[in-house]
């Protein structure tokens, strides 16, 4: 698809990008390079049945109208659809799909976000980042294990990506941008409602899994985890919402089971679910 085609002339980039966010989220090359990550990870339609393959044809059509609305905060996405996975060791994971169109608008915001936010992250996080891997994590923990840290706390976090506090996950978000639309429309995705069962039920918690910018805000919120576990001077790997800490003995491992169980709880408002010395 020829850019002219898609964006016209309404495309072209701020030149104060630093200042105003959405202006370089709605950019043309930017715009482009979502179109072509939605259209290559495909993935299961949202709530309005539109399939990725269709995404192109709808934005000939009605991006201009989709731009006005992300320039003037106007912008409304629509509920995820609830898609429940088995998973291997039993019970399910939920999944929020949103549409086509909204993941499409949350991966040029990523896209933005991303460049900006991922460097200023923690070396130990190896979930969802560029650059790092879960082959990278266990290297790392195997490392940390023949240095003599062979005592490791368990974390794992109860529904971690449904139970993410709204009020706080935005106030960092706040502490890190200063367009109120972004800002505004990263609530709105968080607020938009879940569709279950033919009703659809407000979001009051969580980020739920399957759109795009999900794990960008699930890193963004677990980094005053990591900063306070080296502020500890702790040895750790996470992944995502799982997490290990290296000790050397099984006292020091309780000790900073009770500590970073309670910090967890009273600072980022999570439940722990297991976590355990072994």
């Amino acid at each position: 698809m020829e850019e002219e085609t898609l964006l016209g002339n309404h495309g072209i980039e701020s030149t104060v990008e630093n200042r105003r966010l959405m202006e370089e989220v709605v950019s043309r090359g930017n715009i482009l390079q979502a179109v072509n990550r939605v259209e290559s990870n495909r993935g299961s339609a949202g709530r309005d049945g539109m399939k990725t393959e269709e995404l192109r044809p709808y934005l000939r059509e009605h991006w201009q109208t989709i731009r006005e609305q992300l320039l003037t905060g106007r912008y409304k996405p629509q509920p995820v659809r609830r898609v429940l996975i088995p998973k291997p060791n039993g019970g399910v994971r939920k999944l929020g799909v949103p549409t086509v169109v909204d993941r499409f608008v949350q991966q040029a915001v990523l896209q933005v976000l991303q460049q900006r936010w991922d460097k200023t992250f923690s070396e130990e996080s190896y979930g969802f980042r560029p650059g790092k891997s879960a082959r990278q994590a266990v290297k790392q923990s195997q490392e940390y294990i023949n240095k003599g840290y062979r005592w490791v706390v368990d974390i794992d976090l109860e529904s971690f990506f449904d139970r993410v506090n709204h009020d706080v996950l935005m106030g960092k978000v706040r502490k890190r941008l200063s367009d109120k639309r972004v800002i505004s429309l990263i609530q709105s995705f968080l607020k938009a409602g879940v569709l279950e069962g033919g009703i659809t039920n407000a979001s009051r918690e969580g980020t739920p899994q399957g759109g795009p910018l999900s794990p960008l805000l699930s890193n963004l919120l677990l980094d005053d985890l990591d900063r306070e576990l080296e502020r500890r001077g702790h040895k750790f790997v996470r992944y995502a919402d799982d997490g290990n800490i290296y000790v050397r003995s099984l006292f020091a491992g309780n000790r900073v089971m009770r500590s970073i169980t309670k910090f967890l709880e009273k600072k980022l408002k999570l439940k722990v679910n297991t976590q355990r010395v072994r």
